[in-house]
């Protein structure tokens, strides 16, 4: 089969032949029909971000596919399904703390690594290996809407927050980093889980006002000025009311200043989800006032993608046309091109764009 490899780290990806995966136990075969690429995958491949990879390697994390193949112990799963496959593969043999891999895109500590040693290779390629349990059904689509399902991939981190803080409907959420790409699809989650109020802090004020543009007066602009205590105070005024839960998924690159404002805003037995980059880069980590968390019982969750039944119901959501994927423009490369389809997904991050490949 036709597959695009990673073989060295700052090396363009490798269109060639491989071997066709080899269907085992507690596996499935997916024909990959659509796959995102992330916008931060030239930093992945270059190793920039210093993710573990062991190569060579396939890369690409989850997609949108069709069963091929299924084996003994798949109960509801056919083939030819329509499937979400979700990339974050954990080990079997302790449900308390398992192990963890991104299939095709890194994995943490040694027993993350054992874990990709087997699947290690992703969804760019024609097809691929995935554990029965991450296989999730889509029921009926068509070829051409697979493209903006990929956009499962990116609704389904912050989702994966906001379970671990109990969101509740009619709560005030507030998004740090609300105008990038995971920020956008944060808000719009938390919209469809039932926020009654969407506070959205940045800098960009094209992309505020199209956030408002996209789902009306329950979402809340600030523009930010780079003053810490300013911006908190901005932020907490925007807000109809206490601000419920502050979710962070600021980027590798931004300050430890940007995000404490945010997260100061919360109020008193209020919730915090850690889910992005700070710190990741060097430098400074997030200082925060221990009395403060102490006295005012504030709840920090530090979350790793979301659990193992999120996929599904994020999907019923989407069934249930409370979050829209047609709010994503796809743009999408065949295999061959997986390198311009590389580029094109670093120059083109902003919220709610999807460059996929369609292998």
């Amino acid at each position: 089969m036709k597959a695009a490899v990673l073989k060295s780290l700052g090396s363009p990806l490798v269109i060639e032949n491989v071997p066709e995966p080899v269907l085992g136990t507690g596996e499935a075969i997916v024909d990959v029909v659509a796959t995102r690429v992330l916008s931060y995958m030239n930093e992945v491949f270059s190793g920039e971000r210093n993710y573990a990879l062991e190569l060579p390697i396939i890369p690409g994390p989850g997609g949108i596919g069709r069963v091929r193949a299924i084996g003994p112990d798949a109960t509801k799963l056919a083939v030819g399904d329509w499937v979400f496959c979700d990339p974050t593969v954990r080990s079997r043999d302790d449900i308390v703390a398992p192990d963890i891999a991104l299939q095709g895109l890194t994995a943490a500590g040694p027993g993350g690594m054992r874990l990709q040693r087997h699947f290690r290779h992703g969804s760019y390629a024609e097809r691929m290996r995935v554990p029965t349990e991450n296989v999730k059904r889509l029921g009926a689509i068509t070829s051409a809407e697979a493209s903006q399902w990929c956009a499962l991939g990116t609704a389904l981190v912050p989702y994966g927050g906001f379970l671990a803080a109990n969101l509740q409907p009619g709560e005030t959420v507030l998004v740090s980093g609300a105008t990038g790409n995971f920020g956008s699809a944060a808000v719009s989650v938390a919209l469809a889980m039932g926020a009654a109020c969407v506070v959205a802090p940045g800098r960009n004020d094209r992309i505020l006002a199209d956030l408002v543009r996209r789902f009306g007066d329950r979402v809340k602009p600030v523009k930010l000025t780079g003053n810490e205590s300013d911006d908190c105070e901005s932020m907490k005024r925007a807000a109809p009311g206490p601000i419920d839960c502050v979710f962070d998924i600021m980027p590798p690159s931004v300050g430890t200043t940007v995000v404490r404002a945010a997260i100061m805003t919360v109020r008193a037995y209020g919730r915090v989800v850690l889910m992005g980059g700070v710190g990741m880069a060097g430098g400074a980590g997030l200082e925060l006032p221990y009395p403060w968390i102490m006295r005012n019982c504030i709840g920090i969750h530090g979350v790793w993608m979301y659990p193992p039944d999120a996929a599904g119901r994020l999907i019923a959501l989407v069934r249930a046309g409370l979050l829209r994927l047609d709010e994503y423009e796809a743009t999408a490369f065949d295999l061959d091109h997986a390198n311009e389809a590389v580029e094109h997904a670093a120059a083109n991050a902003g919220p709610f764009k999807l460059t996929v490949i369609r292998p």
